[in-house]
């Protein structure tokens, strides 16, 4: 005798016995002619770097980023980073510490270590790890997660 009639009775009954869901909301959509306009919006009012918010939760952020000069050296409590290179290329330092310059001036990164990126290239940076875009060729584009989960403290 053939087992596949039990069986999928069998499957069906367990199907149908899972208890009920519950209603979620959609995901978030976000139409890329949306974000290229408010990038291209943010670059033309800050030229050396433009942003284009994604989305912005108690849990994470997500930005769409272009750099077209090095910016200052910088550390976020929270948030862990992922970069995600889109277009373009440049050098990323990450670790080490910052050195503040005088009142006014980017900080810059002693001790940490260059890496080239370029499209493709994922980048996953810790939270309080010092990170800073040091060259620039033409222009970078990159995904930015930012996950603000703090971090457990000892």
């Amino acid at each position: 005798m053939s087992r596949t009639p039990f069986v999928l009775a069998l499957a069906l009954f367990a199907a149908s016995s899972s208890p009920a869901q519950t209603p979620v909301p959609p995901a978030l959509y976000v139409p890329e002619a949306q974000i290229a306009t408010v990038l291209r919006e943010a670059l033309q009012a800050r030229p050396g770097m433009g942003v284009s918010t994604i989305t912005t939760t108690d849990q994470y952020r997500i930005n769409l980023i272009t750099r077209t000069e090095p910016a200052g050296a910088i550390v976020h409590v929270p948030g862990t980073e992922l970069h995600y290179i889109l277009e373009g290329a440049g050098t990323l330092v990450t670790g080490g510490v910052v050195v503040r310059a005088a009142e006014g001036a980017p900080g810059t990164i002693e001790g940490g270590q260059a890496q080239r990126v370029r499209k493709g290239d994922a980048v996953l940076i810790p939270e309080g790890t010092p990170h800073q875009y040091t060259a620039v060729e033409g222009a970078v584009t990159y995904l930015e997660v930012r996950f603000n989960v703090p971090v457990a403290q000892p």
